[in-house]
């Protein structure tokens, strides 16, 4: 069975085909600045033993022109891993936001894409280019099984202490407003692996993504009991242009005493803040390098960054109970051994000590990083949400 995984953004198309039974990854790509000058492709597709990449610089002045760009690539006579667009079984579509409609992976349907289209307001920087994902994909791809997978999905777990805001009951019985979560999917798949690994099906585990975007999550055997974002992505970790948790009354004033908009509060919170911000870059490796130069805004970023992450672990491990290990994940907790060293540091109490040498290795798969004396385990697990999704998808119509 073929199944193509999408995850359709703004102004991007990242896919994988994966083939069962064993999930082998026959392809991949990433369509970038889509409806911009310059638009890049680039896919990657495995040939026998060898690999071949196949990069474009071209114009794409839509999605519509970007998927079609991608089923190109999957039919092409020389390096094609598909003879027609019938010979996919399945698409699976990641979708940011699912709010409490969907808790499961879904049969995409016309009442379906009705309901993410609801959401559209809560999650506006991803759902609608999801959305639009799923509509083109429809029209490609006439005979596969269309599946949705929620990123907010493994959350829907978390208990009402945790997942109500203290505000008036109407605004959650009535707007909804609650913490949903988000990179669920990225969550779901590390602690299954750190069970797996850990040969105990009831671990206490916290699971950190840590990436442009940042979340953490406190998961006892197969159940998230809480996570740092809340009714949207903003909430929670310092992230590379988001400032995570911040006090209200913050806001307030901007609007009141400033003169922000609420449009322009929005745009500073999520794209001008965060690392970006504080160091003039969004980009981890780009303030790893100030930090290790003695840059004092960035040797401060850092430390902001990674007291804010602590102080989620010490939140977690007292609504577990306890913890046996600790999960790095996504771009920067899987390379960057400088934000795992500032995490792990002090933190003795919980039972969490490293070790250094192995932290500064590169090791591909799943790097066990804590010292031997260390209470609580310490892994580096890479991420694959794309494998997640299409596991997902074959669970669903295997039903």
């Amino acid at each position: 069975m073929n199944i193509l995984v999408i995850n359709s953004g703004s102004s991007s198309i990242k896919y994988q085909l994966f083939q069962t039974p064993a999930f082998d990854c026959l392809c991949s790509g990433l369509v970038e600045r889509i409806g911009l000058d310059n638009a890049v492709i680039t896919h990657q597709v495995k040939i026998g033993d060898d690999e071949k990449v196949v990069k474009q610089n071209l114009e794409l002045k839509d999605h519509e022109a970007g998927m079609a760009k991608v089923c190109e690539l999957l039919l092409d006579p020389k390096i094609g891993v598909i003879k027609n667009p019938n010979d996919i079984d399945c698409v699976g579509h990641r979708v940011v936001h699912g709010g409490e409609v969907f808790s499961d992976t879904t049969l995409i349907t016309a009442k379906v894409k009705e309901e993410i289209k609801k959401l559209f307001s809560m999650a506006p920087l991803h759902n609608p280019g999801q959305y639009l994902g799923i509509v083109l994909s429809e029209k490609i791809f006439t005979k596969a099984a269309q599946v949705v997978v929620f990123d907010t999905a493994f959350h829907q777990t978390i208990p009402a202490k945790a997942f109500r805001v203290a505000l008036p009951n109407a605004f959650y019985e009535k707007n909804k407003i609650r913490v949903y979560g988000f990179h669920g999917t990225s969550h779901k798949y590390v602690a299954t692996q750190a069970l797996a690994y850990l040969g105990k099906p009831d671990a206490k585990i916290v699971t950190l993504h840590l990436g442009n975007g940042c979340s953490m999550a406190a998961i006892r055997g197969d159940k998230c009991i809480d996570t740092s974002m809340g009714f949207t992505p903003l909430d929670g970790l310092i992230m590379g242009s988001r400032c995570g948790d911040i006090d209200p009354s913050v806001i307030l004033y901007l609007l009141s005493d400033l003169g922000y908009t609420a449009k322009e509060v929005h745009h500073l919170l999520n794209t001008e803040s965060g690392m970006l911000g504080l160091t003039g870059s969004g980009d981890m490796r780009d303030v790893k390098k100030l930090y290790l130069a003695g840059d004092e805004r960035a040797i401060l970023a850092y430390n902001m960054y990674a007291y804010r992450i602590q102080k989620y672990i010490g939140a977690y491990a007292a609504a577990l109970n306890g913890l046996d290990a600790l999960v790095f994940t996504g771009g920067v907790g899987e390379n960057d051994n400088l934000t795992r060293e500032l995490v792990c540091t002090d933190m003795d109490f919980l039972g969490i000590r490293l070790n250094r040498d192995k932290n500064w290795q590169t090791i591909s798969g799943i790097n066990e990083i804590s010292a031997q004396d260390s209470r609580t385990k310490v892994l580096i697990i890479p991420t694959n949400e794309g494998l997640e999704i299409a596991q997902q998808c074959l669970q669903l119509i295997q039903v």
